[in-house]
């Protein structure tokens, strides 16, 4: 198996750097198709539409339909076709910023992602992860390609709800034990290829900075400046995170995340929030140090991340409901199946219940 690294074409981020949109998209064409929720489109407008001008280019807005579903999928893509754009920018979380790779791969056309929150990886990733209409998780969707150019603006990001920051943690924590699963398994990664050192170091240095800047990053966020501590964490979230899991590969974290969907209550949490739980049953499955396990559940007590069933939204512990959440994390071709060893349903089902009576213990 070969190796296999992948990441975006340009990855900019610091204080004001969405007024530079237009430099960093200039040879892309001079019609921009911008995707945002009505949300980011009331404080994001202004700002993206003065960067193109800079530029002379043309923007196109459009309001997200909330869910990265393959109905709203097609309802861009033939406004993006009847637009003429020469690119797809898309602005927002992760759900807007999936949908708009989603469509630039259907059309064929550049993709630039501006994440208004560091709350997942995905920015970075040639992937989508694709929900129903009801946002019950279905499938992941691959690109042959990363996005052209990933902005962050760090002064957008920390004046966005902490909430969100906190729920980057919690996905990103999950980089360097799911890489290191995969590549003990000697299993293939995101990309298909074998997971490389540099994959592992990058997932390994993301797992330490929100060790050691996370709290920090959560104040600093709370009182809405930057700190080189903020600034840390967001490039951990965004970029550390979003080539750690691609090129180092998915594990149990992320198909127990996938699971829990399956539940009605999860759904008001973050991504990152189930895989944070995710990650504590992964360590529990595979039987690691208590230590480790400690580490992880402490930190994400100080950060305020979820670490039992209860604080998901599971107020009861229905053995045949959690059942159903192992059976859907065990799917074929789940990531879950990279762990180092043959996961079954009953396995995961367990693990959940001792990791949840665990964590209620520290």
């Amino acid at each position: 198996m070969v190796g296999i690294i992948g990441s975006p074409g340009r990855y900019v981020q610091g204080r004001g750097v969405i007024c530079e949109i237009g430099k960093h998209t200039s040879s892309f064409g001079k019609t921009a198709f911008c995707l945002a929720d009505r949300y980011v489109l009331q404080f994001l407008r202004d700002p993206v539409t003065e960067g193109f001008k800079q530029t002379g280019t043309k923007v196109i807005f459009e309001e997200f339909g909330g869910e990265c579903s393959k109905k709203e999928i097609a309802r861009v893509c033939e406004l993006v076709k009847s637009s003429a754009a020469d690119f797809v920018v898309g602005l927002g979380g992760g759900k807007t910023l999936d949908t708009a790779k989603a469509v630039a791969y259907e059309v064929g056309l550049p993709v630039v992602i501006v994440p208004t929150a560091a709350s997942t990886d995905a920015p970075c990733s040639a992937l989508s992860v694709i929900y129903t209409e009801d946002g019950v998780f279905e499938e992941y969707r691959f690109y042959p390609k990363n996005p052209e150019v990933v902005l962050v603006d760090s002064e957008v990001i920390a004046r966005a709800p902490v909430r969100l920051l906190v729920a980057g943690m919690g996905d990103a924590l999950a980089t360097y034990y799911e890489a290191r699963a995969t590549a003990v398994a000697g299993k293939a990664n995101v990309l298909g290829g074998k997971p490389t050192k540099t994959a592992l170091v990058l997932a390994e240095l993301c797992l330490d900075t929100l060790l050691e800047k996370g709290f920090m990053a959560k104040k600093a966020a709370e009182a809405q400046v930057v700190t080189d501590a903020l600034e840390e964490v967001i490039e951990a979230n965004t970029y550390l995170s979003g080539l750690g899991f691609e090129s180092g590969g998915l594990a149990a974290a992320h198909a127990i995340h996938n699971g829990l969907t399956a539940l009605e209550e999860t759904h008001e949490f973050y991504h990152g929030e189930k895989v944070a739980f995710g990650t504590v049953v992964q360590l529990v499955l595979e039987n690691a140090p208590f230590e480790e396990i400690k580490r992880v559940v402490d930190f994400c007590r100080q950060v305020g991340l979820p670490v039992t069933l209860a604080e998901l939204g599971v107020e009861e512990l229905d053995k045949s409901r959690l059942m159903r959440v192992a059976e859907f994390s065990c799917k074929e071709g789940e990531t879950i199946h990279n762990m180092p060893f043959t996961v079954t349903p009953q396995m995961v089902c367990d693990a959940i219940l001792a990791a949840d009576n665990l964590a209620r213990s520290l």
